[in-house]
């Protein structure tokens, strides 16, 4: 195409479009197991509510950990190669996943060369059941650890390439269009990966997901270059992409000379801890709703992700959640209509946005009215989330130079990371300690009635006594039998909406005091 076309071209949506199917491949990868894990793999392999929180911790830690290299990783290989990397290896990270349960059948019970049926008869027959469940919690978290590092390099690549196509005042509504990549995965995923695991075993629903990014790659490869050489980009959007005076590089030598930031000076910025509490505070509240949404619906209402009930619920909880597009728009409105320079109107915008979450004090207390109170206020609190988080991805760009955002971005990943790692962590036992002891079984304490469940040999011994797999299915064993079963887990999910309630508004406060103003840093 002609570089000097009037008409401007609009090749940057088509790379924003990427950025979105990047994304939602992205979040679907992530929901696997958290649509698997409850009704399908926890039976298989014994697993507890600590089990499953061990594994989404660290995997939010691995993830912490890879978010601080990513972003280097990524300022290092450039964008393309550095996205091409990151979803390569979490596409083979997702997909290692399937072949957990034919490992497990081949360490405990010494079955290797068997399918996926023929592990889960294998495994079905071992008398060991804590063995079961240690070695294939071992076996996930390794695979998840795989997702993590090449997850890690998603958002540091995005926002990087949004950087290089769009203007500042157009970086907020780009990057709300493909994070909202992460609401269209997380809405496929209820229709599809609970019908995969359903009719064809979990394990397909793995490798099907996972087989989705290495298609990704292929357009990657064909349809993505710098701006300034790429032939579907005329004069008049490069001109428009680089009409932020700040931005534009007059001497292309001196650009290319240009040294990366480093760690340590990044820290000795206000505006990289600013953004670093930001994360720190918010992305647990969504992963925790990402994680958990599915299996707080199952523990609580008994409504399973197979299910159709199951399914509507979680679809109609991310459909909610797409309202988080006028998280682009709002501060667009401040800066456009209101004056404001794109941070002011930004942490405008992340205030209102905090408020939204409070809504979630209320979920478990009305949720006896019906099930759906609590999945639209979820999905409200998360069309917040998602609102707040593509504005608090853009305040980098504001306040930093191109070449450091990618670094930047990973160290406030890391950040998300910890918080993450510390929700679900604390969560897994939460619910497991409030199930075991605030838990009544017409009126007498569950611990009272069953002493069993005070250690761990002594549970296997009653669960298989039972007939059961979990406690939780103990519970619902006993209310069918008759007996009035309250299940304390509800008062864990109680404690941690709270939590999730009240981080934004806090987290918001901390940026302020840390950055009141606009203040961009020159290197």
């Amino acid at each position: 195409m002609n570089k000097t076309t009037d008409k401007m071209t609009n090749y940057r949506w088509v790379i924003c479009s990427l950025l979105f199917f990047a994304t939602t491949i992205n979040y679907l990868d992530r929901q696997v197991l958290s649509l698997t894990w409850k009704d399908f793999i926890a039976p298989e392999f014994y697993w507890t509510n600590d089990d499953y929180g061990n594994i989404t911790s660290l995997f939010s830690i691995f993830y912490a950990i890879s978010m601080l290299f990513a972003g280097k990783f990524v300022d290092w290989m450039d964008t393309k190669k550095g996205f091409l990397w990151a979803i390569g290896v979490w596409s083979l990270g997702a997909i290692i996943h399937a072949f957990c349960g034919i490992a497990t059948s081949g360490i405990v019970a010494g079955e290797w060369l068997v399918g996926f049926e023929g592990a889960r008869e294998a495994l079905a027959a071992v008398q060991n059941v804590g063995r079961v469940a240690s070695v294939s919690v071992v076996l996930f978290i390794f695979a998840r650890l795989i997702l993590a590092i090449g997850e890690a390099g998603n958002f540091p690549a995005a926002i990087k390439a949004t950087a290089e196509y769009f203007p500042k005042k157009d970086r907020a509504f780009s990057t709300s269009i493909f994070n909202a990549g992460a609401t269209i995965g997380a809405l496929a995923a209820p229709v599809t990966i609970p019908v995969l695991a359903k009719h064809f075993g979990w394990e397909m629903a793995f490798i099907v997901i996972g087989a989705l990014g290495f298609v990704w790659m292929g357009f990657w490869v064909f349809m993505y270059d710098k701006p300034e050489k790429h032939p579907r980009v005329n004069a008049a959007e490069l001109a428009y992409i680089q009409s932020d005076k700040e931005d534009v590089q007059t001497d292309t030598e001196s650009a290319k000379e240009e040294k990366k930031i480093s760690f340590a000076q990044a820290f000795r910025f206000k505006q990289t801890w600013a953004f670093a509490v930001g994360k720190f505070m918010t992305d647990g509240v969504w992963w925790f709703f990402l994680f958990w949404a599915p299996a707080y619906l199952s523990s609580v209402y008994g409504i399973k992700s197979s299910d159709t009930a199951g399914q509507l619920a979680i679809f109609v909880l991310y459909l909610i959640t797409l309202l988080s597009i006028i998280g682009g728009w709002l501060p667009t409105y401040f800066v456009e209509k209101k004056g404001m320079n794109p941070y002011a109107g930004r942490m405008k915008a992340m205030l209102i946005f905090a408020f939204f979450p409070l809504l979630a004090l209320l979920a478990q207390p009305f949720g006896h009215i019906s099930y759906w109170i609590p999945v639209v206020i979820i999905g409200i609190a998360g069309a917040a989330h998602q609102a707040w988080s593509a504005n608090i991805f853009s305040t980098i760009g504001d306040m930093f130079p191109k070449k450091a955002i990618a670094t930047i971005t990973g160290i406030g990943g890391m950040a998300g990371g910890v918080g993450s790692y510390l929700i679900n962590k604390g969560s897994g036992k939460l619910f497991d300690f409030t199930q075991l002891n605030w838990s009544t079984v017409s009126g007498q304490p569950l611990l009272e009635k069953f002493p069993e469940l005070q250690t761990t040999e002594t549970t296997e011994a009653l669960l298989r006594s039972q007939n059961v797999s979990s406690v939780e299915e103990l519970l619902k064993t006993l209310a069918a039998s008759g007996e009035t079963v309250v299940d304390g887990i509800s008062s864990g999910y109680m404690i941690i909406f709270s939590i999730c309630a009240v981080s934004y508004l806090i987290g918001w406060i901390i940026m302020k005091i840390l950055v009141p103003k606009y203040k961009p840093i020159t290197l």
